[in-house]
């Protein structure tokens, strides 16, 4: 079969190589799945990177989500067991880990719900306990994780004021339903937030990018506001003053979504219930930005790397336009 692999840690677009290799065999409790389609994630680019929580042995296959096929023809969200990432044409995966994919969404679409969205579930109400009628801040607003936020904050009756970097991005934001977007590169985040709120900030703040959007969001947080750390796509990881969160009374809180596979794996199954309802309801749908041949994944993951796309970009292996 063909698949990606990186030898050497580096940018995915210098280290990936399409190469021919054998099919990966399945250990105990999990399944061989023919890959229908793998979403792309920062976090692939991290591993190629080597920077990751998780570093695999050399030589390794990127892609930590799928929508793949079982041998008796089951359609399935699966995360592939590393080193056999999902950038191939077949992956292993833990067996009892399998979901359904959704029946309302395509191969693509449900290739890109699993992480995602299922992240989004677990900052705004698990973590943050976003209520209806509150104001809810994303960062990156038109990227993978952001858009996904965005859409769980309309399903929630939240107001959801969107940040985003340049036109095109703003474009999308207001596309999937942003009350407010504002860009950062030519707006003042803090002064658009506080007068969109009458002063009172953002009640919740989805933070996928740290840095300076973590900074910002410290000042136009409201009155026992929550801030979410969901990771640093900026690259740079903030040092929050501990002492201006005792004096404005608002919370910093931490969500490692993959942490609930080992601690709690049946709120990951139950918050799949509610993601599978959501789609056939109409009310979240993965934004897919671009579908691409296998051929073109190092291309496609290194673009994810330097924050150039919008929504998802999903690797299709046969080509197909699912």
């Amino acid at each position: 079969m063909q698949a990606w692999r990186v030898h050497e840690n580096g940018e995915p677009g210098e280290v990936m190589r399409l190469e021919e290799v054998d099919r990966p065999v399945p250990g105990p409790g999990q399944v061989l799945l023919r890959v229908r389609a793998a979403n792309i994630n920062f976090p692939d680019a991290l591993l190629c990177r080597g920077q990751y929580q998780i570093r695999p042995p050399l030589p390794f296959t990127p892609g930590v989500e799928i929508c793949g096929e079982t041998e008796d023809g089951r359609r399935v969200i699966a995360n592939p067991a590393l080193p056999y990432g999902g950038l191939a044409e077949y992956v292993v995966a833990d067996e009892a880990a399998l979901l359904p994919a959704p029946e309302a969404l395509d191969d693509a679409e449900a290739a890109a719900l699993h992480i995602g969205y299922q992240t989004g579930v677990f900052g705004l109400h698990r973590r943050a306990h976003l209520q209806e009628g509150e104001t809810l801040l994303v960062h990156a607003a038109a990227g993978g994780v952001g858009s996904a936020a965005v859409q769980l904050g309309k399903a929630a009756g939240a107001r959801v004021i969107g940040v985003v970097g340049g036109p095109e991005k703003a474009a999308v934001a207001r596309e999937l339903g942003c009350d407010l977007v504002i860009d950062r590169r030519t707006d003042d985040i803090v002064a658009a937030v506080k007068e969109a709120t009458g002063g009172r900030g953002a009640d919740v703040i989805f933070d996928p990018v740290g840095g300076d959007a973590y900074a910002k969001s410290a000042k136009c947080v409201a009155f026992e506001g929550r801030i979410v750390i969901v990771g640093f796509a900026s690259g740079s990881v903030p040092a929050p003053a501990l002492n201006h969160a005792l004096v404005k009374n608002y919370s910093i809180v931490g969500l490692h979504w993959g942490l609930y596979a080992q601690k709690d794996p049946a709120s990951i199954a139950r918050c799949h219930e509610q993601l599978t309802k959501l789609a056939a309801d109409g009310a979240i749908k993965p934004l897919i930005s671009e579908r691409v041949p296998l051929k073109d994944a190092a291309a496609a993951v290194q673009r994810v790397a330097d924050g150039t796309t919008t929504g998802r970009v999903v690797v299709l292996p046969d080509g197909a336009a699912r």
